[in-house]
């Protein structure tokens, strides 16, 4: 609807003495009688354009019929300029209309150049302004012979007009900054909101949006890439001739330009061999300062901290530059494809996954769903919005499925969310992130909240600074060494803690002499339930069930011959850690120790699965971490009491005599040719 201000009242003038009609597409040059152009200036607004009102120059009348669109809620643009006599002999003329003015012509399609499907936003308004140039009084002028001010569409609010490209400009000065943040590698929000204390302003009123910033550090990118795509080679090839278990792969594209690069270090492969179990790829963060995405694999260790696996830098978000990625992923990690890989809600990752690696289990990481509730439900549900995540949450942590389904019925009813798209397409995907279908597949624990802050946390350290593309690479492995010293001091703190056995149990001291004490935490919270279950006996198992009820329970099956015990609640299957109910069984059973399958190596402590490491374990650096991980374990084994710690010193001191008198070998010379490599270093 039109606005009844002045300022936006509709309007059209026109020079009667230009015969001319007021349709944009009419392109003959008449010259117009200024002298039979009147209109009282007493009697018009200064700020609405009239016919006979004179200008300077055209530049000027183009500047004031502009400020004159902003105020009405709409911008302009130069439609057609003529001149005297036929193009070339002297520009007499201009047209400036509303920026929707006329129609978009059609595109001719091309099968081999995707199309970008945008929709035009022009609707063949008539709103326009005509100047006329003039040498009446001796000096050139330009005069209004033409105005209109009737749209054919809506007209934005002054809180909607100034996010018309017209009306969005970056300053030289606020260039400058950009270009320095986007240097430090800070987001693009966090561009915005210093930008905006710097000035003074409300959040979202600077007189450009994000978009006009990201374009603006693409512009950047695009003289500094090329270059700094090569010095990221040098740099990788660099990395490679001093440690030859570094790995990476790059693609060029057909112009010889990087278009992909992934890369993985020696230690992320060992850690990979036993924990690559269950992996996280994330893709949700971009290289801010060169506007790449970034795909990170994650995973956890035996003591539930994040591990780092690899890395990979992409041109593109598709299909195909995840496939790529994948493929280089499995090459660094000798084929070996996990059992379950979280990722966010990408189609093109599933697809790419589903095409990659299909024997393995996909699934929405949570975290990154739920991350998305308040800007998807909080307007919607309002004051319920608390209400509604809390029964979200519950219906997220059900064991049944029918129970899920049932639930999530009930909830839509109560909360009236039957055409929201987000619920569902929610309960559309729901196999690949609600529990009850999970609960079979193992994930390391990687869906509790708590894991997942720290796997963002992990990710953000080496995502805080980026001002060099080829310094990237340094600061991932920085990021990586550092968090692996850190680890170890956790480790070591962990291991000093001294374990409070809970139940008297001789499963429980078993458990705590060959689980790492964060394995152990979780699998005695387990043991202390199992007290408070009944266990029936029946025909093919046991029904297991807490004290105070009397139907329900999980059902448990155990060949004790065969030392093999499973539950219904494929807690295990789920999280490598026994359930009350087996527990409950195995004790009942005069079953004293764990079975050997039930404590699984990649939650055992380091001195546990020396052995296992071993045999997989060859290169003389592998071993050597390996060596450092033991040394740590003594140190904290040691530490526990005077009488250990004499025995450890007194050892150790004689290991240590033995190991200087044994004789070193002299290294053979290696070629330099053998680390010579084409496209792919492995």
């Amino acid at each position: 609807m039109m606005s009844e201000d002045p300022e936006h009242l509709l309007v059209v003038y026109d020079d009667h003495s230009d015969q001319r009609s007021l349709s944009l597409d009419e392109t003959s040059s008449t010259e117009e009688s200024p002298n039979e152009t009147k209109l009282s200036l007493e009697t018009t607004n200064d700020t609405i354009p009239y016919i006979g009102q004179r200008f300077a120059t055209h530049d000027t009348a183009y500047e004031f019929y502009s400020e004159f669109a902003k105020q009405c809620g709409f911008s302009i643009r130069r439609h057609r300029t003529e001149g005297k006599d036929g193009v070339g002999k002297g520009l007499t003329r201009r047209y400036f209309v509303c920026h929707r003015a006329g129609n978009t012509p059609v595109k001719t399609l091309n099968e081999n150049k995707p199309q970008r499907n945008r929709k035009s936003s022009r609707c063949g308004c008539q709103a326009y302004m005509r100047i006329s140039k003039t040498t009446e009084l001796g000096a050139p002028e330009w005069r209004v012979t033409g105005f209109s001010n009737h749209h054919n569409h809506e007209l934005l609010e002054p809180n909607q007009v100034r996010f018309l490209p017209a009306y969005r400009t970056i300053s030289d000065i606020d260039k400058n900054r950009i270009l320095m943040f986007a240097k430090t590698g800070i987001s693009v929000q966090q561009m915005m909101r210093l930008l905006e204390l710097e000035k003074c302003v409300e959040p979202g009123y600077l007189p450009f949006t994000e978009k006009d910033v990201r374009n603006l550090i693409q512009s950047f990118r695009k003289v500094d890439l090329e270059d700094e795509s090569i010095d990221l080679l040098r740099m990788c090839r660099n990395i490679k001739d001093k440690d030859p278990n570094f790995r990476f792969e790059f693609k060029l594209d057909a112009n010889g330009r990087l278009e992909n690069i992934a890369w993985s270090y020696a230690s992320s492969v060992q850690s990979y061999e036993v924990f690559g179990d269950a992996v996280v790829f994330d893709t949700t963060h971009r290289l801010n300062a060169f506007d790449m995405p970034l795909g990170i694999w994650v995973g956890m260790n035996n003591y539930g901290m994040p591990c780092f696996f690899g890395c990979a830098l992409l041109r593109e978000e598709n299909l195909k530059s995840y496939s790529w990625a994948l493929k280089a992923f499995l090459a660094f990690m000798n084929g070996k494809v996990p059992q379950t890989i979280l990722t966010d809600q990408t189609l093109c990752v599933r697809e790419a996954i589903a095409a990659e690696m299909p024997a393995a289990k996909h699934a929405y990481c949570i975290w990154l769903i739920v991350a998305k509730f308040p800007s998807w439900f909080n307007a919607v549900l309002g004051e319920r919005y608390n209400e509604w995540k809390n029964e979200f949450y519950r219906l997220y942590n059900l064991e049944s499925i029918e129970d899920f389904e049932m639930g999530w019925r009930d909830m839509v009813n109560l909360f009236g969310l039957h055409t929201n798209r987000h619920i569902n397409t929610l309960f559309a995907s729901r196999t690949l992130w609600a529990l009850p279908y999970l609960r079979s597949h193992f994930f390391a624990g990687m869906t509790t909240a708590g894991h997942s802050k720290a796997i963002n946390a992990f990710i953000q350290r080496f995502l805080s600074a980026q001002t060099r593309l080829a310094h990237f690479i340094e600061q991932v492995a920085v990021a990586v060494d550092f968090k692996d010293q850190a680890g170890e001091q956790q480790t070591m703190q962990q291991n000093l803690q001294n374990i409070c056995l809970k139940t008297g149990a001789p499963m429980e001291s078993h458990a705590a002499s060959i689980l790492t004490p964060f394995a152990f935490s979780k699998l005695q919270e387990q043991l202390v339930m199992a007290a408070h279950y009944a266990s029936f006996q029946l025909e093919d198992g046991f029904l297991v069930r807490h004290h105070t009820k009397l139907e329900g329970g999980r059902k448990v099956y155990w060949v004790p011959r065969e030392g093999h015990i499973s539950c219904s609640c494929h807690h295990f299957e789920f999280s490598g850690i026994l359930c009350r109910h087996a527990l409950r069984v195995l004790s009942t059973g005069n079953c004293f120790q764990i079975p050997e399958r039930y404590m699984p190596l990649r939650w055992r402590r380091v001195n546990a699965s020396v052995k296992v490491f071993q045999n997989s374990l060859s290169d003389h650096g592998e071993r050597v971490r390996l060596l450092e991980g033991m040394v740590s374990n003594l140190v904290a084994e040691s530490a526990k009491s005077k009488d250990r710690l004499d025995m450890a010193m007194e050892h150790v001191s004689v290991l240590l005599e033995r190991i200087r008198e044994h004789p070193i070998p002299v290294p053979v010379p290696v070629p330099a040719s053998r680390y010579a490599r084409n496209d792919v270093f492995t």
